[in-house]
């Protein structure tokens, strides 16, 4: 663990691994079918991408563009059928392919016209096989696209959590987070989406917003609360390249936006714990009541994922793959102009090799970064050792700083390393992983 890493918790989101900015184009460009001949097909998650929003948030770094062109839309995805038709058919035999849960992305997918929310879905069912009345489908929202007719459609079509972007619930930090909005309108979209049925609402929320303080934080909270959501992610603020509030920002780290945004943190956690929530991640926290929503046949540990979208990653065990990526909006444009004209969906084009050494830092992260921790019988099974014969020095560092318990059936974060589980995760990168990280162009 270097000391950089160890001292600076607030880099960037721990979510996958590895990161994407560590994979390059693939010079043999394998086939699809090659690729996914000897994997398991019977437990597969689906994911599928729009990068449209009406508006670009200023601390986001996802692969979105503001807007869409006349026509974009419907050639994103004729282009996405053509992607599914052709990785259907490299996954070979259609008795032994079985998606286990699904999810629509972004971006914002409910940028899309219902008509075409229509089609999106004829797209996971007919094209790839998905049967989403019976598998959890998650969606993301956001306020001003979360309209009763957008809603219905996804109701209907089985959608079982509506992940609404909020951020926040006073109108003068959303604006600072160049996210403008007024609150009578998110309140609106709550109010449809909780009308639509959908079964697990989720709300997102953001700390660390400038002129933000503990008070009205727990007004956010509290006005969230009052909706009684399944589920809230509370995110810290991170000021990455090449978003808006990074060309605003000073340069610098500042350690004590770092220890505001702790104190946040922890102000969010225990007023979540007192109202009846539990804590699953960093991030993550859900009603003890709510409704089950992952698939208990599905781990992201170890099953493989489809992305559709140009904006989407497919894991297997031996290869993770996607297209290219960017931030900036001008190269983002040119990715999604490539995109749509693309007729040939059958070959990996960007990836990362997964060694046996990245795919067990993959399973330890991974696990680590729950709050339910890693069950040492699994990696055992699964890698044939320990994680503390693997990994030993990185979880003796995270214990001595008092974020990370062992015993001979768990390795599990403390409550203060699930509060640092962004200092945690960059600490797991591999070197390769590391240097491909910092050698990667920014664009």
């Amino acid at each position: 663990m270097t000391t950089a890493t160890a001292a600076t918790p607030y880099q960037h989101y721990v979510y996958a691994y590895p990161h994407k900015t560590a994979y390059r184009t693939l010079t043999d460009r394998p086939a699809l079918r090659s690729l996914w001949a000897a994997e398991p097909k019977d437990a597969l998650s689906l994911y599928l991408h729009i990068p449209f929003c009406e508006v670009r948030c200023g601390f986001c770094n996802l692969f979105t563009r503001i807007g869409a062109p006349d026509g974009l839309t419907g050639a994103y995805l004729d282009a996405l059928d053509r992607q599914a038709t052709a990785v259907r058919e490299a996954l070979g035999d259609t008795d032994v392919v079985r998606f286990a849960t699904a999810a629509f992305g972004g971006g914002t997918p409910t940028f899309l016209t219902a008509a075409e929310l229509e089609r999106l879905c004829d797209i996971a069912e007919h094209r790839m096989g998905a049967d989403l009345r019976a598998v959890p489908l998650s969606v993301e929202a956001s306020p001003a696209t979360a309209t009763a007719d957008r809603l219905a459609v996804l109701a209907e079509r089985g959608a079982t959590r509506l992940s609404l972007g909020v951020q926040s619930f006073v109108e003068t930090e959303a604006r600072a987070a160049v996210r403008p909005q007024r609150r009578a309108d998110v309140e609106s979209a709550l109010a449809r989406i909780r009308d639509a049925g959908i079964p697990v609402l989720n709300i997102d929320l953001i700390y660390g917003i400038d002129g933000q303080t503990e008070r009205s934080w727990l007004h956010s909270l509290d006005a969230a609360l009052a909706w009684r959501p399944e589920e809230l992610y509370l995110y810290p603020l991170y000021v990455r390249p090449l978003t808006g509030l990074d060309r605003r920002a000073a340069t610098g780290h500042d350690p004590a936006w770092d220890e505001q945004r702790l104190t946040l943190y922890r102000t969010g956690r225990d007023h979540l714990l007192a109202h009846g929530y539990t804590q699953q991640s960093m991030r993550m926290f859900r009603r003890a009541d709510a409704p089950p929503q992952g698939a208990d046949d599905y781990a992201c540990q170890t099953d493989g994922m489809i992305g559709l979208g140009c904006g989407a990653r497919s894991y297997t065990a031996a290869l993770h793959y996607s297209f290219d990526y960017a931030v900036g909006m001008h190269e983002i444009r040119g990715i999604i102009d490539d995109y749509v004209t693309t007729t040939d969906f059958t070959h990996a084009e960007v990836g990362h090799p997964m060694t046996p050494d990245e795919s067990r830092r993959r399973h330890l992260l991974q696990s680590l970064l729950q709050a339910e921790g890693l069950e040492v019988a699994d990696y055992r099974a699964r890698f044939g050792g320990t994680p503390t014969e693997d990994f030993g020095p990185e979880l003796a560092g995270f214990a001595a700083r008092g974020w990370l318990t062992e015993d001979s059936r768990l390795v599990r974060l403390t409550a203060e390393g699930l509060a640092h589980s962004d200092a945690i995760g960059p600490a797991l990168f591999s070197p390769a992983v590391r240097a491909a990280m910092a050698a990667y162009e920014r664009k």
